[in-house]
């Protein structure tokens, strides 16, 4: 990495890189860079032929070129080498078949996303810019270190998709490199050895796919839909001249240009630094699902296709693909379940003067039970959720202690022990009160959901992090305890629509 060692690569809060090398053979530690070569002839072949043939698909002819439109993978940016394609092909079983002509799932599927980035003035040609206010631009290269990472479950025999956030700044072991933040797995060897790092941490999961985006390409594609609505719960104001990254958002509900959206995702200069980062990630991510996967999307489908082919790299296949979406456009909104990987920020000095996220194995391996299907023998061994030993936290969005008060004084009643208020205030008024399930667990949080007598259960990392679960104190409490209502101001009126 041109002479940087990795301590000095980790010693700034945001990481500037120079172009990462074509991803290295798996457990090759030579990091030395070379230059990137230009995407192929075939692959820009295999791209018009897949259009023409896909247009021929919906329009009906279906000619001797459907199969191999459907078994093709057009978005690949590079061919995998044969031991780098076996990170993904441990389950021998199809994933994909075809019930009445449409590729249908037909077992659970595995997939690991990757939203990474890279500065402009991380490249060997940048040139000095005018400090200006703009967000740091990004070359459309899919090598840097991941700025996001998830893992995606598609189960079609519970109709539900599991999502885990992985924090970047997880402390792992990367085969080739050594004890690092996951997110260096990318730029060291691209998704192959991130798939690896990440089954290895999950307990030994099978990834069955990848997605790589470039997160200069997600804003575009943000932009192509129309922007999304999003309540930013407080002003984020940042600078930093040297990557020309400029952050400046009000608070409040509002609707999300690209820009914007890649600004509110990014941000991390609060308490909270990454973990705050992965919560408004899951925040952007259910309110984008919730608004823009939608059947009138499809009117947009040339111009996404535009963006996608460029900014995108995954081993999923045509009939993958179709598969996937036809899924999750008849999923439940309900059933889609937001986890974080559990952990705790490393103690100062811990590292030496690195920040880490340390996993939390034995709840860890609780959400991998509970959600992903990996059973292991020290599951039995697992405390036993039991309104004793949860941890609750309550949060108020109506600024009326009184119903946060109420709340406690009910779950205490209940035979919860560990009932405390959260460090922070939920500053959106919600009309109904929410259960967030902060470990995973549906049904403890169903549970405490009876007792309380009212709320919505949610499954997301969006609670506070010291919780397993955290009550967010709605409108609807307050009415249904006859606790008077406070006078709502014309802004908050505004964030309750």
């Amino acid at each position: 990495m041109g002479g940087r060692s990795l301590k000095q690569t980790f010693s700034r809060e945001e990481y500037s890189l120079p172009v990462a090398t074509n991803p290295i053979n798996l457990g090759n530690s030579d990091l030395s860079n070379k230059s990137s070569k230009p995407k192929t002839s075939s692959y820009k072949h295999k791209w018009t032929l897949f259009v023409v043939l896909f247009v021929a698909l919906l329009s009906g002819g279906l000619g001797a070129g459907l199969a191999f439109v459907l078994s093709s993978r057009p978005f690949q940016q590079r061919q995998l080498s044969t031991d780098e394609a076996a990170v993904f092909n441990r389950n021998s079983n199809g994933m994909t078949s075809a019930i009445a002509g449409v590729p249908t799932l037909t077992r659970p599927v595995n997939i690991l996303v990757l939203g990474t980035i890279i500065l402009t003035s991380d490249l060997p040609d940048a040139q000095s810019k005018p400090k200006g206010k703009y967000l740091a631009e990004v070359d459309d290269n899919l090598n840097g270190m991941s700025d996001a990472m998830l893992l995606i479950r598609f189960d079609p025999a519970t109709q539900k998709v599991a999502v885990l956030s992985i924090p970047r700044d997880t402390r792992v072991d990367i085969q080739g490199v050594g004890k690092t933040k996951i997110n260096f797995a990318n730029y060291a060897g691209g998704a192959p050895l991130s798939a690896q790092t990440v089954s290895q941490v999950l307990g030994d999961i099978p990834i069955d796919r990848y997605i790589r985006f470039n997160v200069n390409g997600f804003g575009k594609l943000v932009d192509a839909l129309g922007g999304v609505d999003v309540y930013v719960p407080k002003k984020m104001k940042y600078q930093d001249d040297s990557q020309h990254l400029y952050i400046n958002l009000n608070a409040g509900q509002q609707k999300l240009n690209g820009s914007k959206a890649i600004q509110y995702m990014r941000y991390r200069h609060d308490d909270l630094g990454d973990i705050g980062r992965v919560q408004r990630q899951q925040a952007f991510f259910r309110a984008f699902i919730d608004q823009k996967l939608k059947p009138e999307a499809i009117t947009k489908f040339p111009e996404i296709l535009a963006i996608v082919k460029d900014n995108i790299d995954t081993n999923l296949s045509v009939e993958e693909v179709l598969a996937l979406a036809g899924y999750t456009s008849k999923i439940d909104r309900k059933n889609i379940q937001m986890h974080m990987a559990p952990g705790r920020f490393s103690n100062p000095g811990e590292f030496d003067s690195l920040s880490y996220w340390i996993l939390d194995n034995r709840r860890l391996t609780k959400v991998m039970s509970q959600s992903f299907g990996i059973i292991k023998k020290a599951d039995a061994g697992l405390e036993e959720s039991t309104p004793q030993n949860l941890r609750i936290a309550i949060q108020d969005s109506m600024s009326q202690p009184e119903g946060s008060k109420k709340a406690t004084t009910v779950l205490s009643k209940a035979g919860y022990a560990q009932v405390f208020s959260a460090s922070d205030r939920w500053t959106k008024p919600l009309a109904k009160t929410q259960i967030v399930a902060q470990s995973g667990d549906r049904e403890s949080a169903e549970k405490l959901r009876e007792a309380l007598g009212i709320g919505e259960v949610v499954i997301e990392s969006t609670g506070d992090i010291e919780s397993d679960i955290t009550v967010r104190v709605g409108k609807d409490w307050l009415e249904a305890n006859n606790i008077p209502l406070k006078p709502v101001k014309p802004t908050q009126l505004k964030q309750q629509r």
